[in-house]
């Protein structure tokens, strides 16, 4: 018998959702179990920096926590380096502090939110002045992708066709379109998240676990165990078979 292994979607600043999920992972006897987190633990959400504490804490605790990089974790990071960066995959007149992109959301978390006519550097310097060493250490240590047991974790999906070693990183966090579109088999079950979808959903090659936890909506948890895929409800596993 092999461990069951747990994923959770796109948490987004939603730590009251966050505690929930690692409590329905606890009472599924998956305490001691690896849990994969699939990236884009700040942004949009009310308690980004709460987020990032628990995470970094249960890791400091020694849980088999794999935590993901996820596009959103890579601008805040950018922003709060030592010098502010945009992403280059953003498009052209965006940057993290876009009203569809919540950076505001996650450096009000931590009491420096952006003030009105505010001058960039000067909304860094706050930041920087706020921002625990442990998030930024934490920041620096996520993983581009998790392999095991015939199951790839990536926060957004892979480049078909493409050796894991050539994979980019801003593939693995930023793709869509053509990942989407590939309905033949990877070498890998993929679980990913980054674009929100209604439920769950097990295309066959690939497991979109992003619910729109950012947008209020609910926060996933899966099981994946002896080849089989669950949904972890509140009420327990329900199982998320592939397309017949």
């Amino acid at each position: 018998m092999t461990r069951p292994i747990y994923a959770v979607g796109d948490i987004h600043g939603q730590l009251s959702m966050l505690d929930d999920a690692l409590a329905r992972i606890e009472a599924d006897g998956g305490a001691a179990a690896p849990v994969v987190f699939l990236g884009d633990y700040v942004d949009r959400g009310p308690d980004s920096a709460g987020v990032l504490t628990r995470l970094a804490g249960g890791i400091d605790a020694g849980r088999d926590w794999i935590c993901l990089l996820g596009n959103h974790d890579r601008m805040f990071r950018g922003f709060i380096g030592d010098t502010p960066r945009g992403d280059p995959y953003l498009m052209v007149g965006w940057d993290w502090f876009h009203p569809r992109l919540g950076g505001a959301d996650t450096l009000a978390s931590y009491g420096a939110g952006p003030e009105e006519g505010e001058r960039v550097f000067r909304l860094h310097r706050r930041a920087r002045a706020v921002v625990p060493q442990r998030h930024l250490d934490f920041l620096d240590s996520l993983h581009t992708h998790y392999e095991r047991g015939g199951l790839l974790f990536v926060h957004a999906g892979i480049r078909p066709g493409v050796a894991l070693e050539d994979q980019t990183e801003d593939d693995l966090i930023w793709i869509r379109t053509e990942f989407h579109n590939h309905t033949d088999p990877h070498p890998w079950l993929v679980v990913h998240g980054h674009t929100p979808v209604p439920k769950a959903t097990h295309y066959g090659n690939r497991v979109n676990l992003d619910t729109g936890a950012g947008y209020g909506d609910p926060l996933t948890v899966a099981v994946f165990e002896e080849g089989q895929v669950f949904n972890l409800t509140p009420q327990g596993r329900v199982p998320l078979p592939p397309p017949p």
